[in-house]
């Protein structure tokens, strides 16, 4: 389960790592270091690419890494050639979101990573149903994020944090992107509006949005088989993908048997998704 998701796929395909300052083997950050910028953290990515050799390759974010791939693409144009966004960000924090990080903040400062901010960050990646209640348990997955994030270096979450909180508005950046965008939101995520407002930005013609619906942030965890269907497709544009002989992917239940074929064109993407909403069958 990936806290803010930065993916990327060697030989140019995805390979998926953390922040520096997340990782579990990291060391806590010193006090001394400089304040963490969503800029820094952008040039750090450069500079993964180049420790392993690696030119131009697919990104896939996470809500905050979204955005910060995003970022990168917009700064290395030439190093990516295209973007799988989850929940992403793109707008500078709403009021809202900057009193909860505020508060969380404060609270990683003064009590570490407590109950209290698992729970703040628990609401923001995962659905009410997944959550669970008094009466029903937390699922495996949202259990096994309560864990992992237990095992983060607090202060390195705080620095983090206070970065994502500082980030400024890319709205209009988003305009003069250059690779192709696959863009995943759960309906239920406190991003959802965001997502829109990023693929009204996006050339149409090089862009597509999937809704999720019953589903939280990470959609990754929560609704991975919602994402078979879609990747297959935007991934044949690029030849990383080929189609078995059948027309059906019994994995997913978002194949053909739930997604009527005409919601896909061939367009610039090879067989471009357009805007859809996938509905996972109780």
């Amino acid at each position: 389960m990936s806290l803010f998701a930065e993916c990327f796929y060697s030989h140019q395909f995805i390979s998926e790592t953390y922040p520096r300052v997340l990782q579990l083997e990291a060391a806590a950050i010193s006090p001394d270091e400089p304040v963490l910028s969503v800029d820094g953290l952008t040039d750090q990515i450069a500079e993964i690419l180049d420790y392993f050799g690696l030119d131009a390759v697919m990104c896939m974010g996470v809500t905050a890494g979204a955005y910060i791939l995003t970022l990168f693409a917009m700064k290395y144009t030439r190093r990516v050639m295209g973007l799988i966004l989850v929940s992403p960000l793109c707008k500078a924090p709403s009021w809202t979101e900057w009193l909860c990080n505020k508060v969380m903040s404060n609270l990683l400062y003064i009590c570490g990573m407590c109950g209290l901010v698992k729970e703040l960050l628990l609401m923001r990646y995962f659905s009410k149903e997944v959550r669970g209640s008094t009466d029903v348990p937390d699922s495996d997955v949202v259990q096994a994020c309560r864990r992992l994030l237990g095992e983060r270096q607090t202060p390195n979450v705080l620095r983090f944090l206070e970065a994502i909180n500082g980030r400024p508005d890319i709205s209009e950046g988003l305009k003069r992107l250059q690779c192709r965008s696959l863009i995943f939101v759960g309906e239920n995520s406190p991003f959802h509006f965001e997502a829109l407002h990023m693929t009204s930005k996006l050339d149409r013609r090089f862009s597509a949005l999937v809704e999720v619906q019953s589903c939280g942030s990470v959609v990754t965890e929560e609704q991975p088989d919602a994402m078979l269907i879609p990747l297959e497709y935007f991934l044949m544009g690029y030849g990383f993908y080929k189609p078995s002989q059948y027309s059906v992917s019994p994995r997913s239940p978002s194949s053909p048997t739930s997604i009527s074929p005409e919601l896909f064109s061939p367009e610039s993407m090879g067989l471009k998704l357009k805007p859809i909403k996938t509905r996972i069958p109780a």
